[in-house]
Formats: C-alpha cells, structure tokens, sequence
C-alpha cells in the first residue's frame, strides 16, 4: 500500500482486536510512527489493542503522556490550563515528525471523530498537512452489541450523554428521549443513577463496563450494587420503540 497522507488518525475500535479494520491494520503496519495517548506509567489503551496486531515497536512509537486526566473537573483552570497545553506541544512534536517526511498514525480507541483526543490534534494539524482519519467500532456500538440490547427500533430518538453534565441537565435530557447512551461515567456514577432514576429509567438501564475487552462486565444498572466505575463504562438505554 502506498501512503499518501502525512498524518492518519486511526480508530481500532471498542477493545477486541477482532474488530479493527482492513484499512487500519494496513496503517499499523506501514506507518513510520505510531503515536498513543497514556497516562505515565502506563501503556495506552489504543497502543494495547494495537500490540496484539503488530506487537511492540518501540523504534515507531511516540507516548503522548497526558498531564492530568481525572485529578481535575474539565471545567476548572488546573485541568483545562494544563491539558491545552499539552495538546498544543504534540501538535508541535508532530509537525516536526511530519515535516521529516514521516508517516504519523495517530492511535486511537473507538472511533477518532466520537469523543476522541485525537480531534484536538486534528484541528491543529489537518490545515497545514494532509490528514485522513479511519473510523472505527464505537464503544457504546461494541457496548449495545456485546448487551444484545438494539439500542433503538422505528423512530426512536437515541440521545448520547456524557456524564460530567450536572444532574438536573442530565435528568431532563432523559426524560426527553426515547433511548440513551450516558458516556464518561467514572466518578460521575452516583449522579447519573440519581438522575436515571428521576427520569424513571433504572429498570431499562443497562451498565457496561470494557465492552468486548477480556475484563467486560454486563449487568442491569438496578444489580451495580457499588458506585465504582472505569473510564471505559457506559450505561445503556434501550428503546421501546415500534417493533414488527
């Protein structure tokens, strides 16, 4: 295959290796630069479903290591400050990848254009080089599928949630749909389950957590007895839409 774009964002899907593409398979192999996002000391969770495809390359690999994640509320200085920064410094280190005419594939989980990092890196870089992103497996698709929950049937309406919205927003927008997907649950698990239950939708809520990766959990949402939840965790619910 012969590349043409300097930079590729690359969406491996929800976990399962099984699920990532022709097309990105062919970019990991070829790509003179694998770039993942990670937390320091840990391996990235793209660059994990990457490894049982190519394995490890450390000759290839850039780590962009986040300096904050959950510490801080998105909204406050000590988060946004900090990781503005850092988006900006990556753009810069690879521009100079780029502009050595090396091929950069960006790493990403799910799909790159659905809540990704990677578009932060896209903006500031698609103007200047050229840049193709390959789509991947959503979480919540990999989530609905591996739950046996169609999501929405006929004409219902699904709306997509992230948990960090304060409790009332997120009651309100419940009541007002047909079927969910409440994304980023993490610490913000006691407030969506308060605010399900105010929108009257625990017994349809389904809570899903690594879908389609070795350590998944299933369960109805009214079974979670605990408030712990991952990053990669969502809460499903499934329409009651018109059926044939």
């Amino acid at each position: 295959m012969t590349l043409g774009p300097s930079f590729y964002g690359v969406g491996l899907g929800p976990g399962d290796p099984g699920y990532v593409t022709v097309r990105a398979r062919d970019v990991l192999a070829t790509a003179d630069r694998l770039v993942h996002f990670c937390r320091k000391g840990q391996r990235g969770n793209a660059r994990t479903i990457a490894d049982h495809i190519i394995g490890a390359d450390p000759a290839r690999e850039i780590a962009l290591v986040y300096p904050v994640t959950t510490e801080a509320p998105v909204a406050d200085a000590a988060y946004a400050g900090p990781i503005a920064a850092f988006y900006a410094e990556s753009a810069a280190l690879l521009a100079a990848e780029a502009e050595a005419g090396r091929v950069v594939a960006i790493l990403c989980e799910g799909d790159p254009f659905f809540y990704g990092s990677l578009m932060h890196l896209w903006r500031r870089l698609a103007p200047r080089f050229p840049f193709e992103v390959i789509p991947g497996i959503s979480g919540m698709s990999g989530a609905w599928t591996l739950a046996e929950a169609p999501i929405t049937w006929g004409d219902d309406v699904l709306t997509v949630l992230p948990g960090t919205l304060p409790e009332q927003d997120l009651a309100r927008r419940l009541k007002d749909t047909d079927a969910a997907v409440v994304m980023k649950l993490g610490r913000n698990l006691p407030k969506v389950r308060r605010a399900l239950e105010a929108a009257g939708l625990v017994g349809r809520a389904i809570y899903v957590e690594r879908a389609t990766m070795a350590a998944q959990k299933i369960l109805p949402l009214a079974e979670k007895t605990d408030d712990e939840a991952p990053y990669f965790s969502m809460i499903l619910v499934p329409g009651e839409g018109r059926r044939l």
